[in-house]
């Protein structure tokens, strides 16, 4: 029976893009015209630099800065990007999270600038750092001073800006690393709970049930539409169970699970990418539907993200959905349209067993923190067997592993259909850090330092100095250096045994090709694979790497964030016989360029290189000219023809054949 309409609509959902690129002012301007088209929050993306505390001019930088999002160095670059917008007025988004302090602080120092009330301010920093370990690449620090980070934040917005969500724990990233709706459900719930664990000795006893109420989550919807909807609603349930025993907080608006979305852009195919735009609204109602477990804040990509940069008219085009979703149907002047069905309610009590059983196996683990190696193994084996399904067919993806055929998209020609990132925009912004080192005051720069770094040796809140440090114009690469050097860097586990799976299907003629080249080499056929860069999207190197290991071949993966020199080196102490690249960061030519001058320059040249990432077809014939011998993207969902590839590069019958 249809739910009676309620006694007025619902407003709706916070809309919003997440976006930022090339520079700060380029942004603003992009900002600026979104919120004139009607979208009613700002997402902000930073790059990958500025995500891991680095400045535009380090050496780990080069090719990075404004690719995935807008570089912020300083006061003067966060200064421009919010140019024109009052912050008093606006729901900020900031997707950051091991530099989440140092962004915040430059947040408020430009708030002050403009006058604003800061404890008015609302929006959030998503500042969740165990996801980051696991699943997105973008952490500086070990586990536990980073939590101390997270909650020193919590413990700051609790005194100064009452409004704000002083952390978003995020599971977005595990679904696009592989996860299951359970290992989702469960990793990010465990998040949630190290970090309230950590926070309760920051705040006052009394208004801690208060501080349970203002994390939020943002989360993934796939495809499996009813999956999907139903994880939502398990969701609800478990964090309102967990904030009553775990926590007992009685009053149930500090119990309510508060959550944005952006929707899934794993599904999202090179393949007829105009199939997109059903999966993306397909999925939007995942987290729209059902009104007891709808979303406070929904994002969606561009149907032509698995291509390169979106346009302004594609985010435009993502925001439509949304408005005409909320504003021409009636979907919110309805009551919940699932309580009571048998068939939701069995569902989203299976995905909620399921959770507790993972729950369990991480608080015996001595919770989130104890168990990254053991939620990282989970996520590749589940990506590796996700992968599988479609390899096989027994997951249907439409355009790709059936239906294949069809008309060529008219929206994918034209010089026009990609945006490119500004090739100047580096330039710039190398120019203008120059001059803003070169114009402010050495000695407030060098006392604001001091007091961070005494802040954070002495267990004091890191917020109140690191905001006296944006006043200063101290910069992110020289804020994170502290931390860095007080804290200590961190490299996470991969994920990717030594052991090889009971995976066979498929293998068994691949692992023979191994073994007889294996012979014919002397030794074990020696696969390195490597991420040069910044870019933490390592769920495909990942996946390379332990097929290989399936298919007999000797792996060499040490996971993300190396350098050129570091990478020829182990190809060169290693003796490998192929090297495996992957970036998706779009930071492709120049990284790669550096690799390939460096391997010929060691007399390495003889080691074929392959390259994976989402990489137009303009650029494929450049890294071919560099000499890189193949050139994979996400069309190439077939791991085994890939691992066929590798086994021809290396064997001399081969290569003389060809």
């Amino acid at each position: 029976m249809t739910q009676p309409k309620s006694d007025r609509s619902d407003r709706p959902w916070l809309f919003r893009t997440y976006a930022g690129h090339s520079t700060a002012a380029a942004s603003n301007a992009l900002y600026r015209g979104n919120l004139a088209k009607g979208q009613t929050g700002l997402s902000v993306a930073f790059d990958l630099p500025t995500q891991t505390g680095y400045d535009s001019d380090h050496v780990l930088a080069r090719g990075e800065v404004g690719k995935v999002g807008v570089p912020v160095c300083h006061l003067g670059d966060m200064r421009m990007l919010f140019d024109a917008i009052p912050l008093e007025e606006m729901n900020t988004s900031m997707t950051i999270n091991a530099t989440a302090p140092w962004l915040l602080a430059l947040y408020v120092a430009v708030a002050e600038e403009q006058g604003a009330d800061v404890s008015k301010l609302q929006g959030t920093v998503q500042n969740d750092i165990i996801k980051e370990y696991l699943s997105r690449g973008t952490y500086i620090c070990p586990p536990e001073p980073s939590l101390r980070m997270i909650t020193d934040v919590a413990a700051y917005t609790r005194a100064h800006m009452p409004k704000w969500n002083p952390m978003n724990v995020c599971s977005y990233h595990l679904q696009e690393a592989g996860a299951t709706p359970e290992e989702e459900l469960a990793f990010a719930l465990a998040t949630a709970t190290a970090v309230l664990d950590d926070l309760k000795g920051k705040v006052p006893a009394a208004e801690f049930p208060a501080m349970v109420g203002r994390i939020s989550f943002f989360v993934n919807a796939g495809i499996r539409f009813v999956t999907e909807m139903c994880k939502m609603r398990a969701f609800v349930e478990l964090w309102d169970e967990i904030c009553m025993t775990r926590y007992g907080v009685e009053d149930p608006k500090y119990r309510r699970f508060r959550y944005g979305v952006q929707v899934n852009s794993l599904g999202l195919t090179e393949q007829q990418p105009e199939n997109n735009v059903h999966r993306i609204l397909i999925e939007a109602l995942a987290v729209t539907l059902s009104k007891n477990a709808r979303a406070r804040a929904v994002q969606l990509p561009a149907w032509n993200e698995a291509l390169g940069l979106p346009r302004p008219w594609d985010q435009q085009w993502s925001l439509r959905m949304q408005q005409i979703l909320a504003f021409e149907t009636d979907l919110l002047e309805y009551g919940d349209l699932f309580d009571g069905n048998p068939v939701v309610t069995a569902k989203v009590e299976a995905l909620k067993e399921g959770a507790r059983a993972e729950l369990g196996q991480i608080d015996g683990m001595g919770g989130a923190v104890g168990a990254i190696g053991y939620m990282k193994s989970r996520l590749v084996e589940s990506n590796a067997a996700r992968i599988a399904a479609i390899e096989s067919g027994e997951t249907v993806v439409v355009g790709v592993n059936r239906y294949q055929s069809g008309e060529p998209s008219p929206l994918t020609t034209g010089d026009d259909a990609i945006m490119a990132a500004d090739p100047g925009a580096e330039a710039d912004q190398l120019r203008r850090l120059e001059a803003w080192r070169a114009g402010r005051d050495g000695t407030a720069v060098a006392a604001a330092l001091a007091e961070l770094r005494h802040a954070a040796r002495n267990g004091a809140n890191i917020m109140e100095p690191s905001i006296r440090c944006a006043r200063a114009g101290v910069t992110t690469g020289e804020w994170a250096d502290v931390v860095r050097a007080v804290f200590g860097q961190y490299r996470a586990p991969t994920g990717v045994s030594e052991n090889p799976s009971n995976r066979t299907e498929g293998l068994d003629e691949i692992r023979a090709r191994v073994d007889a080249v294996s012979d014919g080499l002397g030794r074990r056929l020696k696969f390195l694979m490597g991420k040069p860069g910044l870019d933490g999207h390592s769920n495909g190197a990942e996946q390379i790497a332990a097929r290989a290991r399936d298919c007999g071949m000797d792996i060499t993966y040490d996971g993300i964030r190396m350098t050129p020199a570091e990478i020829v080196a182990a190809a060169a102490d290693q003796k490998a016989h192929v090297i495996g690249l992957s970036i998706l960061s779009g930071s492709h030519l120049p990284l790669i360029e550096d690799v390939m001058q460096r391997i010929r320059a060691e007399g390495l040249g003889h080691i074929p290189v392959i390259v994976g990432g989402i990489i137009p077809e303009d650029d494929k014939a450049k890294l071919q000219a560099m000499g890189v011998a193949r050139v994979y993207t996400p069309r190439d969902f077939e791991l085994n023809r890939i691992m066929d590839d590798i086994v021809t590069l290396v064997d001399p019958a081969a290569v003389a054949a060809e």
